[in-house]
């Protein structure tokens, strides 16, 4: 079965109240939808950075996000996890402010997930940085995870 990095943002919005702004509503229906329709069609993978970023904020909140991640493996933090996340950061292909995504990237792709889920589409989906991500993996000889955002699942029957 295909495997899954679910990254912290498709806990967030897929647990989140429904939001009155309809780009951000249509983020958390696409986040509901793909748990609903497709996460039982693949193996699903987090990691420590995936748990921690949950457990923060609103207690009820994180609780919500937390029982959804609940049972899914994580993918350790290790060396090689934090090595290729300082490569990213030292290319500059994600800002030092957001070193957590990084992490996600890196824990992805020393895991050799399928896909690397997510709704962060300013620093992981990122269209403008998504090749020199892709280089750089490849350079470091790991695997390169699709990063994707559940809405490229749905294709057609997206609605």
């Amino acid at each position: 079965m295909p495997s899954v990095y679910i990254e912290t943002s498709i806990v967030s919005y897929a647990t989140a109240r429904p939001s009155n702004m309809r780009h951000v509503l249509v983020r958390q229906e696409d986040a509901r939808r793909w748990w609903d329709e497709y996460s039982s069609q693949y193996d699903l993978f987090a990691s420590q950075a995936v748990l921690d970023e949950a457990a923060a904020g609103d207690a009820g909140a994180a609780k919500e996000r937390l029982r959804m991640l609940h049972g899914i493996p994580l993918i350790p933090i290790t060396d090689a996890v934090q090595n290729v996340a300082a490569e990213l950061l030292a290319r500059s292909l994600l800002p030092v402010k957001s070193s957590v995504d990084a992490l996600h990237v890196a824990a992805a792709a020393i895991g050799a997930v399928d896909y690397l889920l997510t709704l962060n589409c300013r620093h992981i989906a990122n269209a403008h940085m998504l090749p020199q991500v892709y280089q750089t993996l490849e350079e470091l000889d790991v695997s390169r995870p699709l990063i994707c955002t559940p809405e490229e699942f749905f294709g057609d029957d997206h609605g």
